[in-house]
């Protein structure tokens, strides 16, 4: 009999003490074009201010996706050693960098980051890394991302496009195919599935037109949408021709949206150091009129 009440005392206190499970969240770690800001080369006061002043820096485009004590990111930046630290500051040392790794696509901002798991740097161990089979090959077959496979730093494990998988019991990705100058592999972007929302996140694309998807109907079906916002102005980059860097301008965009989504908040991300909306709040709140935003490093979407 005593026996049995302790047990039942015990099953209270547990009961008690567990409280509802903590929220899944995406968080938003860098909204920068590959490049950052400030950019190599660049002489632009946004960049120079930037260089004067570290507050005035932004990251190059992440998401981290957090559930309880587990931690993923998509894509490895060139930031990755900042962004693994504001994702998860307190993080056991005995315990892997992050749970995994998503990649987008072999375009510098988006896996060289990479290199920070390797002897050289962190010497990490198995950190899973998910790619398309195409990116996959692309890393076992050139160095000196082959090392890192090599030496066990990462475990590259296949996707495919299109078919849902499960990072943890609540969360689940999706990738997506999009076009975009697929020199050295393949592009995807994710739908995101939490307990409650979804996120969609297209940091890359060269024409949404040139998609086998329809925008509007993909925006309507989740909570946010991160997209691909690299250039406001065709005439950004004076002295580059923008069929080498395809991508659709942010009032395209908007136009393709318009009237904004019932459902979805729109944030764009990836911003290339010439676009005026990292910087220009009158730039920002014509385009907060329009019912759009800018995605902020920092900033957390329950999911």
């Amino acid at each position: 009999m005593k026996g049995t009440v302790l047990c039942a005392v015990y099953v209270l206190l547990c009961s008690y003490g567990a409280g509802p499970a903590p929220p899944v969240r995406a968080v938003v770690l860098g909204i920068a074009q590959d490049g950052g800001v400030p950019h190599i080369g660049c002489r632009q006061e946004r960049c120079e201010a930037a260089r004067r002043d570290p507050s005035r820096r932004e990251r190059v485009a992440s998401l981290g996706l957090v559930d309880g004590d587990r931690r993923f990111l998509i894509d490895a930046t060139p930031d990755l050693p900042s962004q693994v630290a504001s994702l998860d500051p307190g993080r056991p040392a005995s315990r892997p960098i992050v749970d995994g790794i998503l990649l987008t696509h072999a375009h510098i901002g988006h896996y060289t980051g990479l290199m920070y798991l390797g002897r050289e740097a962190l010497g990490a161990q198995g950190v899973p890394v998910w790619a398309t089979p195409r990116m996959a090959r692309f890393l076992r077959g050139n160095g000196p991302w082959s090392q890192l496979v090599a030496l066990g730093n990462i475990a590259v494990k296949e996707m495919e496009p299109g078919r849902e998988m499960a990072l943890t019991e609540r969360l689940r990705v999706t990738p997506l195919l999009v076009p975009h100058r697929d020199e050295l592999s393949d592009t995807v972007g994710f739908r995101i599935q939490g307990p409650s929302r979804a996120l969609l996140y297209i940091p890359d694309i060269d024409k949404w037109e040139r998609w086998d998807r329809g925008l509007p109907e993909e925006v309507a079906g989740v909570d946010w949408a991160l997209l691909d916002g690299t250039f406001e102005d065709p005439a950004e980059v004076p002295g580059r021709s923008r069929a080498e860097i395809p991508h659709p301008l942010v009032g395209e965009t908007v136009a393709r949206l318009r009237p904004p989504p019932r459902r979805a908040q729109v944030l764009f991300i990836h911003l290339n150091h010439t676009n005026r909306l990292l910087g220009d709040e009158a730039a920002v709140r014509a385009l907060g009129a329009k019912g759009f935003a800018v995605a902020r490093d920092g900033q957390e979407l329950e999911l």
